[in-house]
């Protein structure tokens, strides 16, 4: 069935969305647009808390997605399940199952909704797009990213959750 979703985001592309999710994907590589906008909110007192929450967050995904459950799950990518498909990117030398790219992006963006700042709404709206992208270039199956981005909230829940702790206890 997943394959199946796939199989149709490749009847779909056009230039237009190819060129698009490679940028969309891009973003996510590695984290860095996150790591940068997280170390953004960190340089102003206005944005610090959120910073924080955001930093700890995608600390906390990568621990759990890239160095724990990848390895644990080890599942191939769909690339490798259905070779026929001409990539738009480069193969990926790490597993499929869950997705970084949108364990990153939602640990970032439910961080920035539960300290309550108001780049919560542009970064789900990234995270999404981040996220879609890596089933359009067929990357990851579609509960590579689910998984992912429930990952990221719960990385971001958990954060907020112990910072909030610890701003009680330091009372």
């Amino acid at each position: 069935m997943e394959i199946m979703f796939l199989d149709f985001l490749q009847s779909v592309r056009s230039g237009v969305l190819d060129s698009a999710m490679i940028f969309l994907s891009f973003l996510g590589n590695g984290g860095w647009i996150w790591i940068v906008s997280v170390l953004m909110l960190l340089c102003f007192k206005k944005t610090r808390k959120s910073g924080i929450y955001a930093a700890l967050a995608l600390l906390l995904e990568f621990i759990l997605c890239n160095l724990i459950l990848k390895n644990i799950f080890a599942r191939p990518r769909p690339y490798a399940v259905n070779p026929e498909i001409t990539l738009l990117i480069p193969p990926l030398s790490d597993f499929s199952f869950p997705s970084g790219h949108a364990g990153s992006s939602f640990a970032v963006a439910a961080s920035l909704g539960f300290s309550g700042s108001g780049f919560f709404l542009p970064a789900v709206i990234l995270a999404v797009g981040i996220s879609f992208s890596r089933m359009y270039l067929y990357v990851h199956y579609p509960t590579d990213v689910l998984a992912g981005a429930l990952l990221g909230i719960f990385s971001a829940w958990l954060s907020a959750a112990v910072l909030r702790n610890a701003a009680k206890f330091k009372k």
